[in-house]
């Protein structure tokens, strides 16, 4: 433990971040910790994080309590990260899933943990150019996150050069956004294609709705053993039967989970496994 913080301190803060979304943070992630709050110290006008893990533990802070966990939820993302989801997406599962629903129905798309929205945004630009492949389906592309001030960026639709240069190609820039000074504006057609809420995977997922896909990528290797397994299962109980999971390079469901099996000859894409209800799934509506 570093000098500035205390075990206890160390304690409160980690077990309220586990708690309210599910994040768990080791000793190894100290510097993180302190580097990560250290705004909400100075803007609360505190000594140290020691004072702010004591404010922590007094009653009626829910608003203190959420600004620590969105200062620590990881907001990385950028337009078309890694590629390979998007073009299975664009390539494979848009015409499997067209193929088995009839003309005029919807495809529902989850982005879990959308940040600042240039998942949901790449999957748009993706549904825009596949008007043809659709042949009459619409699709309806939801983003949900924790962090607030995350979800009014993607709401918005405005990133910076740096931000549009990250995995963007450049004809979609020109074909999809609009330069305003030294920012990019998404346009009204492609905005509108997306919604975002605000929304915590431990909660109860059931009030989401139905999705035939769900990228859910970068977010599980965040939680502990037992809280990946409850999502998974949870998520699963929102899909059809040949529903698609998408997951990061680096997270599985091998001995998490029965409810995904691997796509043949496909890296962190998943399909649904039909079979019993787990016990876990009704038991999400208690956490968070």
């Amino acid at each position: 433990m570093t000098a500035s913080l205390s075990q206890a301190a160390f304690d409160t803060l980690a077990s309220l971040l586990k708690m309210k979304s599910g994040l768990i943070i080791g000793m190894d992630k100290l510097y993180l910790l302190e580097t990560r709050l250290a705004s909400i110290v100075k803007r609360e006008k505190l000594n140290d994080m020691n004072a702010l893990a004591d404010r922590l533990r007094r009653p009626g802070n829910d608003a203190l309590a959420r600004d620590v966990v969105e200062a620590m939820t990881t907001n990385e993302s950028f337009f078309f990260r890694d590629d390979k989801p998007f073009l299975h997406f664009r390539t494979q599962a848009l015409p499997r899933l067209v193929a088995a629903r009839p003309p005029g129905s919807q495809l529902r798309v989850w982005s879990a943990a959308s940040s600042s929205g240039q998942e949901a945004y790449s999957l748009a630009m993706i549904v825009a150019e596949a008007t043809a492949v659709l042949a009459a389906r619409k699709v309806e592309i939801v983003g949900t996150d924790i962090a607030r001030d995350q979800l009014a960026r993607a709401r918005e639709g405005v990133y910076s050069q740096f931000e549009v240069q990250r995995g963007l190609p450049v004809q979609m820039l020109m074909r999809y956004f609009r330069k305003n000074e030294s920012n990019w504006h998404i346009t009204d057609a492609i905005r509108a294609m997306a919604q975002f809420r605000e929304y915590n995977l431990l909660a109860d997922l059931r009030p989401l709705g139905r999705f035939d896909i769900v990228f859910c990528r970068n977010v599980l290797i965040y939680f502990d053993q037992p809280t990946k397994a409850r999502v998974l299962e949870a998520i699963a109980a929102l899909m059809p039967p040949d529903g698609l999971l998408y997951l990061g390079g680096a997270e599985t469901v091998l001995g998490i989970t029965s409810r995904f099996a691997p796509m043949p000859n496909e890296r962190g894409v998943y399909g649904v496994v039909a079979g019993t209800t787990p016990a876990t799934t009704s038991r999400m509506a208690a956490v968070g």
